[in-house]
């Protein structure tokens, strides 16, 4: 009954006209946002997040409209996969390994609306799943410690060292750069200042808005300044849109594998969309054994990425509604969101604020179902952005960017350092280190040494009470087994392919 009664509660917020059009919206600039080569949900996001504020929404209506943009930047990714073999992000990575063969066959149309209505099965499938685990995850945190919270968020820094990452010595090093950024500024228990070189700007910290903003979208403009500056035209060209209904039919189950996969995937902390499409990928190749033509153009392999990283997003919402802890770069971009609303995520925002939860969970119900209908009919005019030039794209991303955050601040300060997390952004995917755990380490930094505190004055400095409860000793295990197991589990996953080739 409780089930029912939020719901009840969730769509009486979601289908408001306000919070519709919001949606509908969204899903519109997310579907774009995904199609355009190298943005991504995470920096369609980030872009928006400004304007957020510059319209002067409620928690709600934010938060429904940048989890729009989220799931149909997760839509539209396939777009640029398909028809241009590059991926709009990198979860849709794996889609480009048989949606582009299937365009080159003529099928360009077949492969768009295959993933379109995989995309809807996974992010439906992903909604339900966040409302039914999110409650009960909710109600296990209450029983959550400083050593259990620390725990938590060191496994949310290892998993996106070991399974979200190419190379765990990198991704630490991220973290590590994060979280020495979350020191500066003033001490929380002496009140003295810290790494702040004397300036008094840099007294409250560095804001996360504003490290966002720069190491995604700045960075971003400087990327794509070098590497896609010219390259808009479109690869395989989109002719007669056709439903592929047998395509549909046999791909039904590989779906519903593929979307549970990706779900889970999406809830640990730190792994993402990414991980969630190459399970998903893999585990349905290993299924097809010798009757699959992955790699070929089979839309199996268009099928089971789409779904798995769609599920994967879902599932991220759940660590960080639940415990306050991202489950992929997008949802720690969300994180920062909640936090500047004076939001905290965790198991009591189900009892304070039920109407954010619920709201957005009715609204990303609705959501799939506005992306399935506008992907499909409509993905002729989404294709069309690939043709957006450069010069047109660019100078708005960088505009919407500076207003955005000297609206938010005033401060001439944070434009400067905007640009110098954009340049230090640009610079660290140069040398391929990646930057969501620089977020995370911004984001979580002061939680996770106030928790290390706590549990160090609970305890009277006694450091086994990091280790003092079942919950804590299972955080621990599975974060150095997050750590250290994708060492071994990619080597188990090479042989079958040196074996192929």
């Amino acid at each position: 009954m409780d089930l029912l009664s939020n719901l009840s509660l969730g769509f009486s917020i979601a289908l408001s006209p306000e919070t519709l059009i919001l949606a509908v919206i969204g899903c519109f600039v997310g579907t774009i946002i995904g199609a355009l080569p190298g943005l991504g949900p995470a920096n369609g996001v980030a872009i928006l997040i400004p304007l957020v504020f510059t319209m002067k929404l409620d928690a709600t209506s934010s938060l429904v409209l940048l989890t729009s943009v989220y799931y149909g930047a997760m839509y539209g990714g396939r777009i640029s996969s398909i028809l241009l073999n590059i991926p709009g992000d990198e979860p849709a990575l794996m889609t480009t390994l048989d949606g582009y063969p299937m365009a080159k066959q003529g099928r360009a149309g077949d492969a768009l609306v295959l993933s379109g209505v995989a995309s809807f099965v996974g992010g439906l499938l992903a909604t339900i799943g966040l409302m039914l685990l999110a409650p009960l995850l909710a109600r296990v945190a209450y029983f959550f410690g400083p050593a259990e919270y620390f725990a938590l968020y060191l496994l949310a820094f290892c998993t996106l060292g070991g399974v979200a990452s190419k190379n765990q010595a990198k991704a630490a090093l991220a973290a590590m750069i994060g979280l020495g950024i979350s020191m500066i500024g003033l001490d929380n228990t002496s009140g003295m200042p810290r790494f702040t070189g004397g300036n008094m700007e840099l007294a409250d910290g560095v804001d996360f808005l504003v490290a966002i903003v720069g190491l995604f979208a700045i960075a971003e403009v400087f990327f794509f300044i070098e590497s896609h500056g010219k390259n808009t035209a479109i690869g395989v060209k989109l002719d007669k849109i056709t439903i592929p209904v047998r395509d549909i039919i046999n791909s039904f189950w590989v779906m519903i594998r593929s979307s549970f996969v990706g779900f889970f995937a999406g809830v640990l902390p730190g792994a993402g969309a990414s991980l969630g499409s190459f399970l998903a990928y893999s585990s349905e190749k290993a299924f097809a054994g010798k009757s699959g033509k992955f790699g070929e153009g089979d839309p199996r392999g268009v099928a089971a990425p789409e779904a798995g990283n769609n599920a994967a997003a879902g599932g991220a919402l759940v660590p960080m509604l639940t415990l306050g802890v991202p489950g992929s770069g997008t949802t720690a971009v969300l994180l920062a969101l909640l936090m500047t609303l004076n939001i905290t995520p965790g198991p009591l925002l189900f009892a304070e604020r039920p109407e954010v939860v619920w709201g957005l969970i009715a609204s990303l119900l609705i959501a799939n179902f506005v992306l399935l209908i506008m992907n499909v009919p409509l993905v002729k005019i989404f294709v069309k952005v690939l043709s957006v030039p450069a010069w047109v794209l660019l100078p708005g991303v960088t505009m919407i960017s500076f207003v955005g955050i000297y609206s938010l601040s005033g401060s001439y300060f944070d434009l400067v350092l905007m640009v110098a997390f954009g340049a230090m952004g640009y610079f660290l995917r140069k040398l391929d280190v990646p930057t969501v755990p620089i977020i995370l380490g911004i984001l979580l930094g002061n939680n996770m040494e106030d928790s290390l505190r706590r549990a160090m004055v609970i305890s009277d400095g006694e450091w086994t009470y990091m280790f003092s409860s079942n919950i804590s000793i299972v955080l621990w295990v599975a974060a150095i087994g997050g750590f250290v197991a994708p060492l071994f589990l990619r080597r188990f996953i090479r042989k079958p392919e040196l074996i192929t080739d």
